[in-house]
């Protein structure tokens, strides 16, 4: 129910897609392009992640076409209760262990979990990404973007390269991409792009340490859009999306790296040609 009291309707889902390691493990996303066909893929895909790391975990994947966009937070917190009062009697700690992804961070695991423990009544580990309040861990926010930054350290190293002094770009302006900002930051590197659904900014001077500041307060606590960076800082132009382009303009940058942090399937073939014209070597 809406804060005008009006009822809305979203579907949601949860695939486990293979166990045969642990206990299912991947995110929930709440986005309004959230539909089976996605959700399929990306909890196969996150099957073979989750090998990779070695730990005994399964695939899976969930969420809704709920659009977190916009609401109010008592609205987003009656959707994770709703959502979570059908999802409880799938999920456990050794059965299926949901996380974050787009359009969940800490504000609706909190929500999430916050039902869990009330229908089970029970405090147990059902749910990463939690706030560290409540059970969550160290580092656990930086840790996908931390993560991206160190695999394309060590890649370059195999050149006799490193990311000191390089121009990169980033795609997204959620939990991944100001993490992996800031860690490129933190190697020497210039950040020169940021995005969103509505469009992109484009900072030659770079998105520095203080500009990141004012990134993670705009999207984690304003909610606001990446335009209003662009209306800050004089050295960023913002493009807003193009529907009718049959490539993403922001990989079209002279740049050295790249790294895509939004969501899936984001670069196309003539994104990666304009990368390569643009002297982008690491992806």
């Amino acid at each position: 129910m809406d804060d005008q009291g009006e009822i809305q309707v979203n579907r949601g889902f949860r695939i486990e897609m293979n166990s045969a390691l642990g206990p299912y493990k991947g995110g929930l996303r709440f986005h309004p392009s959230v539909n089976l066909g996605i959700l399929k893929f990306l909890a196969f895909e996150q099957v073979f992640k989750n090998a990779l790391t070695t730990l005994p975990m399964g695939g899976g994947k969930g969420g809704s076409d709920f659009d977190p966009k916009g609401k109010s937070d008592n609205e987003v917190m009656r959707f994770c209760h709703s959502f979570m009062c059908e999802l409880f009697r799938h999920i456990g700690p050794d059965t299926d262990v949901p996380a974050g992804d787009i359009g969940v961070g800490a504000r609706e695991i909190g929500f999430l979990f916050g039902m869990y423990k009330k229908l089970r009544n029970e405090f147990t580990g059902v749910l990463t990404g939690k706030g560290l309040n409540w059970g969550g861990s160290l580092i656990r926010p930086e840790a996908t973007g931390y993560g991206s930054v160190y695999f394309a350290a060590e890649m370059i190293a195999t050149r006799k390269e490193s990311l000191e002094g390089k121009t990169c770009l980033v795609s997204g302006s959620g939990n991944v991409a100001q993490f992996t900002t800031e860690k490129l930051n933190e190697l020497g590197a210039k950040v020169v792009t940021l995005s969103d659904s509505s469009g992109y900014i484009y900072d030659e001077k770079g998105i520095d340490s203080k500009k990141l500041e004012y990134v993670k307060v705009l999207k984690n606590v304003r909610r606001g859009r990446v335009k209003e960076y662009a209306d800050k800082y004089s050295s960023a132009a913002y493009t807003a999306v193009d529907p009718a382009l049959d490539h993403n303009p922001l990989w079209n940058h002279k740049a050295d790296c790249a790294f895509p942090s939004a969501t899936q399937n984001e670069i196309n073939g003539k994104d990666a040609q304009n990368m390569v014209n643009n002297g982008v070597i690491l992806v």
